[in-house]
């Protein structure tokens, strides 16, 4: 997590650290030109990435997918708080960094490891940063979301092709539609044995007469029984990894 945020942080500081050691002693005391003004300008962009940082993480890492999983499968399986938010949070969270290492890890040695040592410019860093991150979000991006939003950009006149590649103001959308659609379609899957558990437990209860009984009551244990007996952190959480190309 910290490496992203620095990764993050870096990419913004990236053009003002050229700037850094021209900036005037006393700025209230001097006019305001152009090379000043770049320096607000900048550091105010940086201060607002920072901020939206965690937004940043949704849109642009598997974050969303395993959030999404894990809620339906709380939902499948009637717990209203358990596992808390915090805990599914938290578990998206570091499998997140597990499956976004390798890219994280490019991304700080082919960027930020050079800009720090002086072997590459700033603008150059900026795309060497960004493009680990490209190529995952390409890969995971299923064909017909890029071509939706690429045809509403051809549409609207705007540019979709940038130095050969997919402008990430089209590539970012796609992939955060393909994440939410595969979400779905894994949570569809999770939360299928549970419903029959449900269906099952309610014919029994009617066909006793139990009317009055909730089979939720019922069922409940008998689906986490289940869950446990197939290990299913373990099946769940595998799958969610080892979906990501």
């Amino acid at each position: 997590m910290i490496r992203f945020l620095l990764l993050v942080a870096v990419m913004m500081m990236a053009p003002q650290l050229a700037v850094a050691q021209q900036l005037p002693t006393d700025i209230f005391n001097t006019p305001i030109d152009g090379s000043v003004a770049a320096w607000i300008i900048r550091t105010f962009g940086l201060l607002t990435v920072l901020s939206i940082a965690p937004g940043i993480l949704i849109m642009v890492t598997s974050f969303p997918r395993f959030l999404i999983a894990f809620s339906i499968l709380r939902s499948g399986m009637g717990l209203a708080t358990t596992p808390s938010n915090m805990i599914l949070t938290s578990m998206a969270l570091f499998m997140t960094f597990y499956v976004m290492a390798p890219t994280m890890d490019r991304s700080w040695r082919e960027g930020v490891q050079p800009l720090i040592n002086n072997q590459i410019t700033e603008a150059e860093a900026v795309a060497l940063i960004a493009e680990p991150f490209r190529a995952f979000m390409t890969a995971n991006t299923r064909d017909r979301d890029l071509a939706l939003f690429v045809d509403i950009a051809n549409e609207r006149g705007q540019t979709t092709i940038v130095d050969g590649q997919v402008d990430y103001r089209v590539l970012i959308p796609a992939f955060m539609l393909s994440e939410i659609r595969r979400g779905f379609e894994i949570g569809f899957l999770i939360i299928l044995p549970f419903l029959v558990i449900d269906m099952v437990v309610a014919t029994i209860t009617m066909a006793m007469g139990m009317m009055m009984l909730p089979p939720t009551s019922i069922s409940l244990p008998f689906k986490i029984l289940f869950f446990v007996l197939i290990d299913g952190w373990n099946l769940l959480v595998g799958s969610l990894v080892r979906s990501f190309v």
